[in-house]
């Protein structure tokens, strides 16, 4: 074992047997703009749990994630997560024809909640992943349109 600097962080890395494994891995998905402190906080902390093998806690932090965006969204608080799902569903703050991505994000984190069983990379990979396209569509994407130029004339029908 030994432990080297990351060139791109300057974070310690702690590699076992040949450099075959080691941790943390690299973050998986990217930074998302414009997001609320609270959920830029939770999905951070989503990636960094991927990163470091917490494949559980990764899952289930996403599944935060959704209730977040919907409360901050205006759904009540201290509803049912199916509840936030469907919210999100509904007014909505998910694409079109996503139902079936929301979907998985809820079945594998009620798995993760509710049954006695772990996550795998591919699950954690899989809902950043996910997570990270809805924070875009809800949060970054409706901030990144320019705004009108004040001598545009109006668009006329």
């Amino acid at each position: 074992m030994y432990i080297r600097l990351c060139s791109f962080c300057n974070g310690p890395t702690l590699f076992l047997q040949g450099d075959q494994e080691y941790s943390p891995g690299p973050l998986p998905g990217n930074p998302v703009a414009h997001l609320p402190a609270e959920i830029e906080s939770l999905f951070a902390e989503a990636r960094t749990a991927t990163a470091a093998g917490a494949y559980t806690a990764a899952v289930l932090t996403c599944r935060k994630i959704l209730m977040h965006i919907a409360v901050e969204k205006g759904a009540d608080k201290n509803k049912s997560f199916l509840d936030y799902v469907h919210y999100l569903i509904s007014k909505g703050y998910a694409p079109p024809e996503s139902q079936g991505w929301v979907d998985y994000i809820r079945s594998r984190s009620n798995e993760a909640n509710h049954e006695i069983i772990l996550m795998t990379t591919e699950d954690a990979n899989a809902l950043v992943t996910l997570v990270e396209m809805l924070l875009r569509f809800v949060f970054e994407l409706p901030k990144s349109v320019p705004a009108p130029s004040p001598k545009a004339a109006p668009a006329t029908s």
